[in-house]
């Protein structure tokens, strides 16, 4: 079975951090994640996804990331099933993150260049992409250049 949700949006809200009573971290957060596509009247639609991060995956978002920051998240679907304080009988649908990244520029999105929980301590750096280098001319080159093996005897490796 496969479950895997890679998805990219704006936070709504400050990300919140809670502790568990064992001391684990947990993050709530919602995004919202424009539609391909426009209404009838030409307006772009947004869905918003509640997502939960644990862990250092969950210090990393509430230490980096704030409303309207943009991110990329990947994890799995799941549901869990509870009572409201009515006693009526819910499901939640929420994005479990596994991986969080920043996307943009710094003064875009409120974020690094790029990035991911691994290394949240250390300043994301940016890295110069070195010059495209001319490719090889293989036309350059003659049959000469090859060499015939001789193959009548123990291979010459």
């Amino acid at each position: 079975m496969l479950n895997v949700i890679a998805i990219m949006g704006r936070l709504v809200a400050d990300p919140q951090l809670r502790q568990t009573q064992q001391g684990t971290s947990v993050a709530s957060f919602r995004i919202a994640c424009d539609r391909n596509r426009a209404d009838q009247n030409g307006q772009r639609q947004a869905d918003f996804f509640d997502v939960v991060a644990w862990r250092g995956t969950a210090e990393f978002v509430c230490k980096y990331f704030q409303k309207g920051s943009m991110i990329a998240i990947d994890g799995q679907l799941q549901s869990r099933q509870y009572q409201d304080k009515n006693g009526n009988n819910r499901t939640a649908i929420e994005i479990i993150a596994n991986n969080v990244n920043f996307t943009g520029s710094k003064s875009s999105s409120g974020g690094g260049n790029a990035g991911n929980y691994a290394a949240p301590a250390a300043q994301p750096q940016q890295y110069a992409h070195p010059a495209p280098q001319e490719a090889p001319s293989y036309s350059a080159g003659s049959n000469d250049d090859f060499a015939v093996i001789d193959d009548n005897e123990d291979l010459p490796f």
